[in-house]
């Protein structure tokens, strides 16, 4: 079986992405939640022009990336997972599980240290919000996310089906948190309990600072409730917030070449977790 899931990833990976691509745009198209204010042809050109750049990068820097370490890790017992002995249905879950706190951690950490930020910020300076958002990440944040995500599966020891479960989950619902759709109320108090959804996530892209270092969660929602990051709605209201952050305002800086070189330019600003409390809900550089 593992065997299998290694040899067909890429096909499984894709297969699910390109499902749920079209079915949110869909969804976007008939219900939208918020009027976009930019041009879809630019936004798009620049969010899915990253998506292949990132998707080549990562096939040539890393071929067996994540799942190729878990496989590693099986076969050589390495990792907390590998050593429990528990049964293969609960170590499944569990590893799933904890690779979800796991980016949790990480998507906080990147929020936290200017550094980090500078490149994470590229995914926040989107002016608008919807499917594509969910797909725009700097290709240094990847390689970085990729670095990372090994390293904590080496701790785990997950069963390579449980990453592949994960990598699908994460990216699913990276496009449904992202969505520009809409639901009724009384569904989504229901299930942010259970995954976290568009209304939830938006808070996180909102352009004050207190609320950008909210809602970090991209798959299960318990974390942000847990550690005292979870935010249930923007001061503004969903329609009325603000998305991004205070500078790459302009629509020229959602081409793709001005997209690459954002963490290289100007100041980390006010919105690194570190410098909020004294810098006040504006960007200061």
């Amino acid at each position: 079986m593992e065997a299998f899931i290694e040899a067909h990833e890429p096909t499984i990976r894709l297969a699910c992405f390109g499902a749920i691509f079209a079915a949110m745009v869909v969804w976007e198209l008939a219900a939208p939640r918020r009027p976009l204010t930019q041009s879809r042809t630019v936004r798009w050109s620049g969010n899915l022009g990253l998506v292949v750049i990132n998707t080549v990068l990562v096939r040539l820097l890393f071929p067996v990336a994540a799942m190729g370490m878990a496989a590693l890790a099986t076969e050589r017992g390495w990792g907390l997972m590998n050593h429990l002995g528990w049964d293969w249905t609960i170590t499944v879950v569990v590893s799933v599980i904890a690779l979800d706190l796991a980016i949790y951690l990480q998507h906080v950490l990147f929020h936290a240290i200017p550094v980090l930020w500078r490149l994470h910020r590229m995914h926040h300076a989107d002016l608008n919000f919807d499917v594509t958002t969910g797909l725009r990440f700097h290709p240094i944040e990847i390689i970085l996310s990729i670095l990372i995500k090994m390293s904590i599966v080496v701790v785990v020891g997950p069963p390579v089906i449980a990453v592949l479960l994960f990598e699908v989950l994460l990216n699913g619902t990276s496009l449904f948190n992202h969505g520009n759709v809409r639901m009724p109320p009384a569904l989504d108090n229901i299930l942010r309990w259970i995954v976290v959804t568009p209304d939830m996530h938006r808070v996180h892209h909102s352009v004050v600072p207190s609320e950008a270092n909210s809602n970090f969660g991209f798959n299960l929602p318990w974390w942000d409730r847990l550690f005292g990051t979870y935010r249930d709605q923007p001061a503004a209201g969903q329609i009325d917030m603000t998305i991004g952050i205070e500078v790459f305002r302009e629509p020229a800086d959602q081409r793709i070449d001005r997209l690459l070189v954002q963490p290289f330019i100007g100041e980390a600003g006010a919105y690194p977790i570190n410098r909020s409390a004294g810098s006040g809900d504006t960007e200061d550089g």
